[in-house]
């Protein structure tokens, strides 16, 4: 067995997380050496994967779709902002053998959109695709900057009803959302995985700033064209957010804060 501090990443998939490579980067620029893997569990499995992973050494851990539901229920004590968002994606194994859960998804993406993308929060109509874990993570942190006005929308309506609730937002259905009306449309649903649009009319757009796609790569491209294509004035996907929220993670795991705009450098090029 290494005698490298062990990280991970779990997710179904997870062959495409560009994970490992960033917490590489963060390593190298503490000058330490880890071992960082890509963990595959299986639907209902997460709890006895990640159990079997810190048994074997395993000091922290990204969680990724769709287990940051278990992920939160699998840890002893959560963050303010895990607790908030119900949801976890970083797991930091304590002194006693016990886990605490954060979430670090929404300082990722919020820090992505004001200093990389330049587009203020504040002041500003969002709108969230989607009604997962990943969404559940970026509300408490946008609500955090005084955005105006934050509506959900997801293909099951009632469960974007149910996240309204929980956090004092609006739901409204896909085919009922106004036209013209919001400043940054966010998508955090998973069918970009599968080339999948959100049922939304293209002048839902129309008054759009940034639109912006959680997941990076070929698998936002789908909408992140659609939304060009339908007015948006700037589109990114979440290669920031991706980079952000580990480095938070890195720093909860090990105490040192990386520089995100290398790696974010490094990242793009790959």
């Amino acid at each position: 067995m290494s005698s490298k501090p062990r990280y991970a990443v779990f997710g179904n998939p997870v062959q495409h997380s560009k994970s490992p490579q960033i917490h590489q980067e963060f390593a190298k620029q503490e000058n330490v050496a880890i071992d960082y893997d890509r963990i595959y569990a299986e639907i209902g499995g997460f709890a006895e994967a990640a159990a079997a992973f810190f048994a074997e050494g395993g000091q922290g851990a990204n969680v990724t779709v769709p287990f940051k539901l278990d992920a939160f229920n699998f840890v002893d004590e959560h963050s303010e902002r895990a607790l908030a968002a119900g949801a976890v994606n970083t797991i930091i194994l304590l002194g006693n053998g016990k886990f605490r859960g954060d979430n670090s998804d929404g300082v990722g993406m919020v820090n992505d959109i004001i200093q990389a993308r330049g587009v203020p929060v504040a002041g500003k109509r969002i709108l969230l695709i989607g009604a997962g874990g990943a969404v559940r993570g970026v509300i408490p942190v946008l609500q955090g900057h005084q955005s105006a006005e934050i509506v959900i929308t997801n293909r099951t309506h009632a469960k974007a009803e149910e996240v309204a609730g929980r956090f004092g937002i609006r739901a409204i259905a896909m085919n009922e959302l106004p036209e013209n009306h919001f400043d940054i449309i966010i998508n955090g649903t998973s069918g970009g995985l599968n080339g999948e649009l959100p049922e939304i009319a293209p002048a839902v757009f129309g008054a759009c700033a940034l639109a912006y796609d959680m997941v990076y790569g070929k698998d936002s491209e789908p909408f992140l064209k659609f939304a060009a294509e339908s007015g948006a004035r700037q589109t990114a996907d979440g290669l920031g957010m991706l980079v952000g929220q580990a480095a938070f993670s890195y720093q909860l795991w090990r105490g040192f804060e990386p520089d995100i705009k290398p790696v974010f450098e490094y990242m793009k090029d790959l």
